[in-house]
């Protein structure tokens, strides 16, 4: 869902040239201590590591593959890893189908109300001078000019400081990640994907809020004094060495450290939306599903935890076990 937010709105943006992200590991820059402490937190999760994975009960299997929603340096390498998989499923769901995703597409086209401020007070106003500013700069240099960002509504503002400016960039290059690919290959081999969830409905409920709260959640992220593309590089290279569940605890530490008095109450709205509900959503859909064979992909994060989609399909009697990933 992330991705496809955030490609809705680089699409605005004119194209430019491909790069190698590179950055600093945040989490190996941490002190010895806290880095221990993070380590516990993640390991304590049901499901802390991997990326690929199987659920069989009965005579079904869900394979499962947990995903990076922006090209890198081993996104063709997992294609060819799962095609294998895909080949033989008799259903293949992704987060958004490629057909919703294109639907979703040009319904944003005709009626921009979906994603930006058409009357009232827009982020300059909401924000303040000074955290304007900020935002401002932060989204310039992922390619937005001003008069796009100051009319966004700040819930996808928000969503967008969480992707890098060269992983942006990247994506207005036409850098396509996994997700699509999978539907693309999916659809050449008879089994065009589906979708685990309307898209729709989750732009809905996403932007439920009124605007002057959905300010908040910019808030987590503005004050993050971290560099943007180190931020990304620490999240891609974790998420290569499929250390997800770290990734999950590094990202929320640092939400609930810089994003101000609201931050856990902020925090605990995107966990309930972006997270439990959608796995549980998720999770009730594949169980009315009948085919031997089932292929999904959505993003890691969605794996591990105690409201995770492995551990929900554990309780429900799957018998659940982790694959490899050559590095």
């Amino acid at each position: 869902m992330l991705r496809t937010i955030a490609l809705l709105l680089l699409y605005l943006l004119p194209s430019a040239a491909f790069a190698l992200c590179e950055g600093q590991d945040l989490i190996d820059a941490m002190s010895a201590e806290d880095r221990a402490a993070l380590q516990a937190d993640a390991d304590a999760m049901p499901y802390p590591e991997g990326i690929y994975w199987q659920a069989k009960r009965g005579d079904q299997t869900i394979t499962m593959f947990g995903t990076y929603h922006f090209r890198h340096e081993q996104t063709d390498s997992h294609l060819a890893l799962i095609k294998p998989r895909i080949d033989q499923a008799d259903a293949v769901y992704l987060e958004m189908s490629n057909e919703e995703t294109a639907l979703l597409e040009a319904q944003v086209a005709t009626d921009p109300s979906l994603m930006f401020i058409t009357e009232g007070p827009t982020l300059p106003d909401l924000l303040g001078e000074e955290n304007w500013a900020r935002l401002r700069s932060e989204m310039g240099e992922r390619g937005y000019p001003a008069f796009l960002v100051a009319k966004m509504k700040p819930i996808w503002a928000a969503m967008l400081l969480g992707i890098g400016p060269c992983e942006t960039r990247n994506a207005v290059a036409g850098a396509e990640g996994i997700d699509r690919l999978i539907g693309t290959y999916a659809e050449t081999q008879g089994t065009p994907s589906r979708s685990l969830e309307n898209g729709a409905f989750i732009f809905e409920i996403l932007d439920s809020d009124p605007i002057e709260k959905q300010v908040g959640f910019i808030n987590v992220w503005i004050n993050v004094p971290l560099d943007g593309d180190d931020m990304s590089f620490t999240m891609r290279q974790r998420y290569l060495d499929e250390e997800v569940a770290l990734i999950w605890q590094y990202s929320t530490k640092l939400a609930l450290k810089f994003g101000g008095p609201t931050a856990v109450e902020d925090m605990a709205k995107f966990e309930d939306v972006l997270l439990r509900k959608r796995n549980q959503a998720w999770v009730d859909l594949l169980l009315k599903r009948e085919e031997k064979e089932i292929f999904a992909a959505f993003g890691a994060a969605h794996l591990p935890g105690t409201f995770g989609v492995l551990y929900l399909l554990e309780q429900e009697g799957y018998e659940i076990t982790r694959q490899s990933v050559p590095q």
